[in-house]
């Protein structure tokens, strides 16, 4: 078979054939969605049934990346996606997060901003609220806990440093870390942000549970007050 006749089995063949015979690399998204789905509906196979379902996710998070911002609900109103669909849907987009944290996780460290970005990236630049996460580490920059300790509005989460070290104490922590989400996108800090860092700062070293950085994550980017040269 010469490539252009493969070209055209590739397009002939449905999306289970095409991946015992091509690979999943040789799919669109919308056929893997499909493998995924199994069944469409009488009048509307598998295959156009992910089509509908991957024109769902609004700009800027479109195709399967718009599977993080639709609900169960969402997903059932396209006629064909039941219950259990749905779920292996969403489930499908909260391995997406976890294998890509998984990933960076590898090549985590703790005194490497980016890193830390990047770990946290795909767990908190979906989120339609800004939240605070907290991470304690060991002395050996181990994470010893990590929780979200507020969550906030679309625009404005609410840090209590002194409910923030009581966390970190319990884990005897040696440092710690804030990341928080601007679901804007842009990871550029307000002035509250840089005012509630300076102050959770002062008391890690009263307490002498150093805030290592605040990173401020955005869609693709990031801020951090340690690179920026704002944390001693």
């Amino acid at each position: 078979m010469n490539k252009k006749q493969q070209n055209e089995t590739l397009l002939q063949e449905q999306p289970y054939e095409k991946f015992l015979r091509f690979g999943p690399e040789n799919l669109t998204e919308g056929e893997l969605l499909a493998i995924i789905l199994r069944t469409g509906t009488r009048e509307k196979p598998a295959l156009e049934l992910a089509k509908e379902v991957l024109t769902l996710g609004k700009y800027p998070r479109t195709g399967l990346l718009g599977l993080h911002d639709l609900s169960l609900k969402d997903l059932m109103q396209v006629k064909g996606i039941g219950e259990v669909k749905a779920i292996k849907l969403k489930s499908l987009a909260e391995l997406a997060i976890r294998f890509s944290r998984s990933v960076a996780k590898q090549g985590l460290n703790v005194r490497q901003p980016g890193t830390i970005a990047e770990y946290y990236m795909e767990k908190l630049r979906h989120r339609q609220k800004e939240c605070v996460w907290l991470v304690c580490l060991d002395a050996k920059g181990q994470i010893l806990d990590e929780r979200m300790i507020s969550e906030g509005s679309v625009n404005l989460s609410v840090i209590y440093p002194r409910d923030l070290f009581i966390v970190a104490l319990k884990a005897s922590a040696v440092n710690v870390i804030l990341i928080h989400n601007h679901p804007s996108g842009d990871a550029s800090p307000s002035q509250f942000d840089v005012d509630v860092t300076m102050q959770v700062a002062k008391m890690g070293k009263e307490l002498g549970i150093p805030l290592l950085d605040h990173v401020i994550i955005g869609d693709h980017t990031y801020f951090s007050f340690l690179n920026e040269g704002l944390l001693a």
